[in-house]
C-alpha cells in the first residue's frame, strides 16, 4: 500500500471510529455518505502539494495551518503559519478561509492529512497538505524548495 493511500485510509478510518461518539446514528449515515462522495469525487493525490511545487513568492498567497501542538510551534514553524491543533479544525473551521488557498501540514504529513480530509468533506476544496510535512519542508529547502529543485543536479 503506498503511503498516501495508508494516510487516506487511516483517516477514513479515525473519522469513522469517531463519529459514533460524536453524532447520533442518523448523523452517523449522514457522515458516512458525505465521507463516501468526497472519496468517489477526489483525485489520486487527495490534494497534498510538495514543497517544491510552491515558488517563494507564492507562499503569501496561502494561509499556513500548522496543525502540530503548541510546543512544536513554539519551537519552530514555517514562518506565517499559524497553530491550529489537527484535532481542532472542525471546531475552529470557522477561522480558516474559504477565499483563499490554504495549505496545513504537521511534521511528516500524516496528522495533516486527517486534518485535511475533515475540512475537504467539511466543503473545504481550498484547502492542501504538504505533502512529507515540516521535516520534508526544511529538508527541502523550505521557501526556497522550488527554486533549489529547479537547480541543474
Amino acid at each position: 500500500m503506498s503511503p498516501l493511500r495508508f494516510l487516506l485510509h487511516t483517516a477514513v478510518i479515525a473519522t469513522l471510529s469517531l463519529a459514533p461518539a460524536l453524532a447520533s446514528a442518523d448523523e452517523n449515515i449522514e457522515a458516512v455518505k458525505e465521507m463516501e462522495e468526497y472519496l468517489a469525487f477526489v483525485d489520486y493525490g487527495g490534494g497534498t502539494i510538495f514543497p517544491e511545487q510552491i515558488p517563494r513568492d507564492d507562499w503569501k498567497r496561502f494561509h499556513v495551518i500548522d496543525a502540530r501542538d503548541k510546543a512544536q510551534f513554539d519551537k519552530e514553524h514555517i514562518p506565517g503559519a499559524v497553530n491550529l491543533e489537527w484535532r481542532k479544525v472542525l471546531e475552529k473551521r470557522a477561522t480558516i478561509p474559504k477565499d483563499k488557498p490554504v495549505l496545513i501540514y504537521c511534521n511528516t504529513g500524516s496528522l495533516s492529512a486527517q486534518a485535511g480530509f475533515a475540512l475537504r468533506v467539511a466543503g473545504y476544496e481550498n484547502v492542501r497538505i504538504i505533502q512529507g510535512g515540516f521535516a520534508d519542508w526544511k529538508s527541502k529547502g523550505g521557501f526556497d524548495a522550488a527554486e533549489k529543485a529547479a537547480r541543474p543536479k
